[in-house]
């Protein structure tokens, strides 16, 4: 038996054993070791692809072959939006040592910066700690305005607490981008109308030098737009449902630590919204922020780059925000997303539109994006039919048998999944990925197609933040879809085995079996993301190891901090006091007044009194000093917490 499968396996143990020659020794920042195994992977997709075009669809004409026949050419358009990718992936940029050159030149010019915060529902706590961090920035020439389309009363006296600008609007149309033209118009009327405007959602706190780093970058007339990547201080709902955000990055850690990159060193780096800055004059000179598109930020990029300016991205933390916090806050960010590119390749600033500027080389990455939201969430339903339909309905899209299969794919996906882990230093886990383009195919998928149909027309969907309950929360509807994916798939493998006792391997189901196993563990991690946990805290707090000392009445004692937050920390050891009694805390310099929130055994917590406190928490807190982003992917505790949850 084991002699019958050595051909079949020998190409992935050959890939495998290259890969453990090679990988360990290789450098991710040699564009050479970059190149040679992306070329690797790119010539084993295209060796797979080529089999299956050639020797794997059913027979003309048939029902099969024309199932086949729109799975492959599915499967195709995601190969050449891969091709795309990983040609991208040859290069990478860093912006750093340039910032630290240009920096005198920064604080010899100080240009003056508008920073608008841009807000609808938020509620104060959210939008406390942003404007406490943006007023708290280190640069000798700056304004804070809060861009408020939800005209509350309480915002604009917040304001005036903090000592920045407030701004609304009579109407709310075109929503976060009519904001801002809003804004636009009223800062070019000022006596002194700023240079450049950096613009934050209403729940990213920059850091003290986001805006001295990233308007070092502007010192070329021709940057547009500097774009700074999106932290998160928070886990994403699948982190989060999961119990995996200790030893899972979250999703977008490998776009803007990877892609992001290396579309900069091709010129092809776009405006994602929030920590970004503009230039003014260049803004003015389009009319504004766009308002056709629901992504108003990356169609911002397209128009300044049909006028010649450039987007450039700066690869360093120096903001953190709210990550989408519910299954249903992640579905709506992630279709505005997918309706907004759709937009945008329809309408007059689209790849395809001759004469509008646009350099080839941003139109084919238009086109990579595009055939992301397009072909990839399609691929990965039809590969959930494929088995379902073959055992069910004996229609057969792969005409393969396993071993041909194996022979072809697995050097394929063994190459491509060690090369991605390689490059994104341990940031994705594919299983993973899968479950995240799950969670959203069918929505994603009925986005793209209405858009392609009727690109105008379509609401801008607010992502509701600062979410809290206090016990777990079912999400029933997206739960039963699994649970019935999960049961038809159950379904197709028992009439084979219990029912009909076919003879998989030589009919060459065994690979619709493999496949649907694969699609059942995908599934059932679905099942489980769908029952979302507590969300209590409205400070998020942070795991550290530092020392304290607290002091009440006459006696003073040193404590370990084992986690902090804007409103308080808990400390490890015994406090002879009461709950509720008054002391004072002093870290490094500082020294705020606390009160004891709770004792509990060997540890108790503190609670800052006052506003004063509050604000130099939150400074010291929303920083990098806490929240370090979690860069590698450690498999086994993933599987770990996993099947923790599992068995809950």
């Amino acid at each position: 038996m084991l002699a019958g499968w050595s051909d079949p396996i020998a190409p992935a143990m050959m890939s495998a054993g290259v890969l453990c020659l090679v990988l360990p020794w290789a450098n991710r920042e040699n564009p050479w070791a970059r190149c040679g195994l992306i070329a690797s992977s790119l010539i084993l997709m295209w060796n797979y692809l080529f089999w299956r075009i050639t020797q794997t669809l059913p027979p003309f004409g048939s029902t099969n072959w024309l199932f086949g026949i729109v799975f492959l050419a599915v499967e195709l358009l995601v190969g050449v939006g891969t091709t795309i990718t990983w040609t991208l992936l040859t290069r990478s940029s860093s912006r750093s040592a340039t910032v630290t050159a240009n920096l005198p030149w920064l604080m010899q010019t100080q240009p003056l910066v508008d920073v608008l915060i841009c807000t609808y529902n938020e509620d104060r706590a959210i939008l406390e700690r942003t404007i406490i961090g943006a007023m708290g920035m280190k640069y000798p020439n700056f304004r804070v305005w809060v861009l408020d389309d939800g005209k509350r009363s309480w915002l604009s006296d917040l304001c005036v607490q903090k000592g920045c600008h407030y701004l609304t609007r009579p109407d709310n149309s075109h929503a976060k981008a009519g904001n801002i033209n809003h804004a636009i118009g009223h800062l070019a009327q000022l006596p002194s109308p700023p240079d450049f405007i950096a613009v934050l959602d209403a729940d990213f706190v920059p850091f003290f030098n986001f805006v001295s780093r990233a308007l070092s970058l502007f010192k070329e007339p021709s940057v547009g737009i500097v774009q700074t990547p999106q932290h998160f201080f928070n886990p994403d709902p699948i982190q989060s449902n999961l119990a995996i955000s200790e030893v899972f990055p979250d999703e977008q850690r490998f776009f803007f630590d990877i892609i992001m990159p290396s579309k900069d060193a091709w010129e092809l780096a776009f405006c994602c919204g929030t920590s970004s800055i503009i230039r003014f004059s260049a803004l003015r000179e389009i009319g504004g922020f766009p308002t056709d598109s629901v992504t108003e930020d990356f169609l911002l990029t397209v128009r300044l780059r049909e006028r010649g300016y450039t987007t450039i991205y700066l690869n360093e933390k120096l903001s953190v925000g709210l990550a989408p916090e519910g299954i249903n806050e992640y579905a709506t960010q992630r279709t505005r997303w997918c309706l907004g590119l759709v937009q945008i390749c329809r309408g007059p600033s689209g790849p395809f539109r001759l004469g509008n500027g646009l350099p080839f080389a941003f139109r084919i990455s238009l086109i990579e994006t595009f055939l992301y939201w397009g072909t990839s969430f399609l691929f990965r339903m039809f590969c959930l039919s494929a088995p379902v339909l073959y055992f069910l309905f004996n229609i057969r899209m792969v005409q393969a048998d396993l071993s041909d299969a194996v022979a072809h794919f697995a050097p394929m996906v063994l190459v491509q999944m060690a090369v991605t882990t390689w490059l994104g230093g341990g940031r994705m886990l594919p299983l993973i990925s899968d479950v995240y383009q799950m969670l959203i195919a069918p929505e994603i998928i009925t986005v793209v197609a209405f858009a392609l149909v009727r690109p105008k027309g379509h609401k801008f969907k607010v992502t509701a933040k600062g979410i809290h309950h206090t016990g777990l929360t079912i999400q029933w509807q997206l739960l039963f879809r699994f649970l019935a994916l999960a049961l038809i798939t159950i379904l197709g493998v028992a009439k084979v085995f219990v029912f009909d006792h076919s003879d998989l391997v030589e009919d060459g189901g065994a690979l619709n079996l493999f496949w649907a196993w694969y699609n059942l563990m995908v599934l059932t991690i679905c099942c489980l993301v769908c029952v979302e946990q507590p969300r209590r805290r409205v400070d998020e707090r942070f795991s550290t190891k530092e020392k304290v000392t607290i002091r009440i009445g006459g006696h003073t004692r040193a404590y370990d901090v084992t986690d902090i937050s804007a409103g308080g920390m808990r400390l490890a050891g015994e406090i002879s006091d009461a709950v509720g009694s008054p002391a004072t805390l002093i870290m490094g310099e500082v020294e705020s007044s606390v009160i004891i929130a709770r004792k509990g055994s060997n540890e108790f917590a503190v609670s800052l009194i006052g506003d004063e406190a509050r604000e130099a928490m939150t400074r010291r807190v929303y920083s990098e000093r806490y929240g370090k982003p979690l860069d590698e992917v450690r498999p086994s505790q993933v599987l770990t917490g996993i099947l923790q949850r599992l068995a809950r």
